[in-house]
């Protein structure tokens, strides 16, 4: 990978003191320019020596050499004469060298006894790398490293710009640095596992989310036929049905044709013969002939026929109406010949004549059709209107809720008491029962006493306590008591006397049932 350190040093000094971290930043360390890593795509510093300055990958450059080793066609070439191909290595200087370069290695006095390997012997190594030269002095390896710069250094940096900066062998070093790498390494590679494994569980979650979009996918196919199927099932059975209906009609409308016809023709022979007859007939033979012609007159008179068609074009399309089951799916769309008579139509309900006063009032439309059949369906024109007797100017404005099965529910709150008139119009022409006529009554009134059997009893024996049904106790008492005279002999109202329970109170205040103490009188 490409690395922002580089091989190039150089820091400025200030003054004749120790040199500061800030002031021996490589200039080479100041970036520029931003690049991509080709192999692991992590954003690089370019420094100031441009692509040259980054720090040489030695591993990649052993690899290649090793492929270039094993590799047919032209081999390595010579580290000295980079002419000839290379023959053997010498293990010493770790020079890779040609034939001739080889016997010159091996003349000189200080390489006579390095050891030479053939290049054949080197395919089954997995390193033959060089050794890494200083790039600031190319003739000095790089055997020594400067703690302060944090990079490896030759003998000729010791000696010059690292004099005084704290510098070991490679060799020294290594493990406190390595220890350090191994640290940090152990610490990412829990991550690496993480995400190996996090990958894996989305490409399972990938593969199985593909098999589900494929299972689902033919499962809407699936529906989708069976629904397009079923639909086109629907279709052929309604346009079946509309040719029956059609030929229904049209029979209807032949034979009344037909019948209208015949009738025309006897109408037509009767009149001609007839005028013929007072025309050009004497008087005798007019005499003679008039009881055959009277007769066959007054039989066509009475002939009864409809001057309107038999039969109606009322042919509607229902789309949103449930049609059933077809195949399993639902399915709509109706065809409806059917059509409101309003004479047919009738209302139903409890609150038809009575309402009360700021409460509402309701009832139900019942649509039907000519044959008497309620129309099964909604969407008719219904007016309605409520209206006071003495004040027709000041109309209650009535709800009408469609129940898209041919009935409607009414409904109406009357804010005062008195006589309205209710009318019900289909198609602007009355229903049955309408108009009618509603008697609105004051809102309900409870009561304001108790539900008891006697007043002596639920007072507690109070002599004095008064009681709506008008029964007294011997003495002159005020209350009504068990077998004594005027009471009732059952429950009852002790504020109005009413023996029903549920009733509407009726008390007016009035001197004959006080209220003084009806509220006392509680079990």
């Amino acid at each position: 990978m490409l690395s922002g350190v580089t091989l190039e040093g150089g820091g400025a000094r200030s003054g004749e003191g120790r040199p500061s971290r800030t002031e021996l930043k490589p200039r080479s360390l100041q970036s520029q320019i931003g690049i991509p890593c080709p192999v692991c795509d992590a954003q690089v510093d370019l420094p100031m020596g441009g692509v040259k300055a980054l720090t040489i990958d030695h591993l990649a450059v052993n690899d290649v050499m090793l492929e270039s080793l094993r590799g047919e066609g032209r081999g390595l070439v010579c580290d000295l004469c980079n002419d000839r191909e290379v023959e053997k290595r010498c293990q010493t200087c770790k020079a890779n060298l040609c034939h001739f370069c080889c016997q010159a290695h091996r003349r000189q006095k200080k390489t006579t006894y390095h050891t030479m390997v053939d290049l054949k012997d080197l395919k089954g190594y997995s390193r033959i790398g060089k050794p890494i030269l200083c790039p600031i002095h190319p003739a000095e390896e790089l055997r020594l490293f400067c703690e302060f710069c944090d990079r490896p250094v030759c003998r000729g940096c010791v000696v010059g710009e690292h004099r005084e900066h704290p510098c070991d062998f490679t060799s020294n070093v290594i493990h406190k640095h390595g220890d350090s790498v191994r640290e940090l390494l152990k610490g990412t590679q829990p991550h690496v596992e993480a995400l190996e494994e996090a990958l894996a569980q989305i490409n399972i979650m990938n593969s199985a989310l593909q098999k589900r979009v494929e299972a689902v996918a033919a499962d809407v196919q699936t529906f989708s036929e069976g629904y397009i199927k079923a639909i086109e099932e629907h279709r052929d059975k309604l346009l079946k049905q509309l040719e029956d209906i059609r030929i229904q009609k049209e029979n209807s409308l032949q034979l009344q044709k037909a019948q209208l016809e015949q009738l025309l023709a006897d109408m037509r022979t009767g009149v001609e013969f007839t005028e013929h007859l007072l025309t050009s007939g004497s008087d005798l033979e007019i005499l003679i002939t008039k009881g055959v012609v009277v007769e066959r007159l007054r039989k066509l008179n009475k002939v009864q026929y409809s001057a309107r068609p038999g039969v109606n074009d009322k042919i509607r399309f229902c789309p949103q109406e449930k049609a059933g089951q077809c195949h399993g799916y639902e399915i709509y769309g109706t065809i409806n010949t059917k059509e409101v008579d309003p004479a047919k139509c009738v209302l139903q309900g409890e609150d038809l004549h009575r309402a009360r006063e700021k409460q509402t009032a309701s009832f139900t439309l019942l649509c039907k059709d000519a044959a008497g059949e309620i129309m099964g369906r909604g969407g008719d024109n219904i007016q309605v209107a409520v209206l006071p007797k003495d004040k027709k100017d000041s109309p209650v404005r009535p709800m009408v809720q469609d129940n898209k099965d041919g009935t409607y529910y009414i409904s109406y709150t009357p804010k005062e008491p008195g006589v309205y008139t209710v009318w019900v119009c289909v198609k602007e022409q009355h229903v049955q029962g309408s108009p009618f006529t509603v008697t609105v009554r004051r809102k309900h009134r409870p009561h304001p006493g108790v539900f008891h059997c006697c007043t002596f009893c639920s007072s507690g024996g109070q002599k004095t306590a008064r009681c709506a049904c008008g029964g007294t106790m011997p003495g002159g008492y005020l209350g009504c008591g068990h077998g004594h005279k005027g009471h009732p002999g059952r429950p009852h109202w002790s504020c109005c006397g009413k023996f029903n329970e549920k009733s509407e109170c009726t008390w007016t205040g009035g001197q004959s049932a006080p209220r003084s103490l009806l509220r006392t009188v509680a079990l």
